[in-house]
């Protein structure tokens, strides 16, 4: 006589409320921590504020997200935000990728190798992108133009020509320890028996990278991109060190910057930042069904 398992009507109940019971201290703090911020924001952002004039805050509803729409740095900034986002990703999860799957193959060293793969973790940005900025990709004697002097070839003033794809290896150097050890550690749950299977049936590496490894990881490189596209979306120390800003590299966050300490506009820098909010949700949403879709298909 076997006995069910299944909880009754009053059991899955019980499981519900206990749940619910042990969830409410985590949407209580992010509740705390992340909504009742944003509660003035949309307050400022609803009203005329402006640090240096003489106004009343008065009521004046979407006229600042009008003024913020019409700005001529507005539409740029959009368009910086992703190719950021998708040049520090793309770049991060690929090198991330192949270092994963180095070390996880890797047997002699590999804690030293580990422990070398999340030093950048641990260096702060401003620090990073003035390491990069004066020894790396200075035009006269950083390291780039010594291996370019080398090969006979010219300096580049990365700044100055690449300005984006210079800021997006710096973020991207400073995230690749994330991916890596996210998509290591799901590497490392792998059913070895399904590789050995494969193997035995003559399939070729290349095939079960694509048929087995990259529908495994399908999940961890959609948690790695959500994660880092939020992060990326508030990008700030890298841009202010290397370029100061300007239309070629500034961002949502750099312009929510320029907007409230160069132009003292805390109306419309709540809105940018109303914006900005919505669009990391829409983008890291839209981002994370695509890579989940195309990788478990």
């Amino acid at each position: 006589m076997s006995i069910s398992t299944v909880p009754t009507g009053s059991g899955r109940s019980y499981l519900r409320l206990q749940a619910r019971i042990l969830m409410a201290p985590a949407i209580l703090l992010l509740v705390v921590c992340a909504i009742l911020p944003l509660l003035p924001t949309i307050y400022y952002s609803l009203i005329d504020y402006r640090l240096l004039a003489s106004t009343s805050h008065d009521f004046v509803g979407a006229a600042n997200y009008g003024r913020l729409i019409t700005d001529p740095g507005f539409l740029p900034a959009i368009g910086n935000t992703l190719m950021l986002n998708g040049l520090v990703l793309t770049i991060s999860i690929l090198v991330g990728l192949g270092m994963a799957m180095l070390i996880d193959r890797v047997i002699v060293g590999r804690g030293l190798l580990r422990l070398l793969v999340i030093s950048p973790f641990f260096v702060m940005p401003p620090v990073a992108a003035l390491i990069w900025k004066n020894l790396l990709m200075q035009p006269v004697a950083g390291l780039f133009a010594w291996v370019s002097s080398v090969f006979g070839a010219g300096a580049v003033d990365w700044f100055s020509t690449l300005p984006l794809v210079s800021i997006s290896l710096i973020v991207a150097w400073q995230w690749v320890p994330f991916a890596c050890l996210v998509l290591l550690t799901s590497l490392q749950s792998f059913d070895r028996e399904q590789r050995e299977a494969a193997e035995l049936d003559g399939a070729s590496s290349w095939a079960i990278f694509r048929y087995l490894t990259l529908p495994h990881l399908a999940r961890p490189i959609a948690i790695v991109v959500m994660i880092e596209t939020i992060f990326l979306l508030s990008l700030f120390a890298e841009i202010y060190v290397t370029t100061g800003g300007g239309r070629t590299t500034n961002n949502l966050a750099f312009l929510i910057y320029s907007q409230v300490m160069l132009q003292y506009d805390i109306g419309v820098a709540s809105a940018a930042g109303v914006v900005a909010v919505i669009f990391a949700n829409i983008l890291a949403l839209v981002m994370v069904r695509l890579v989940g879709r195309s990788l478990e298909a």
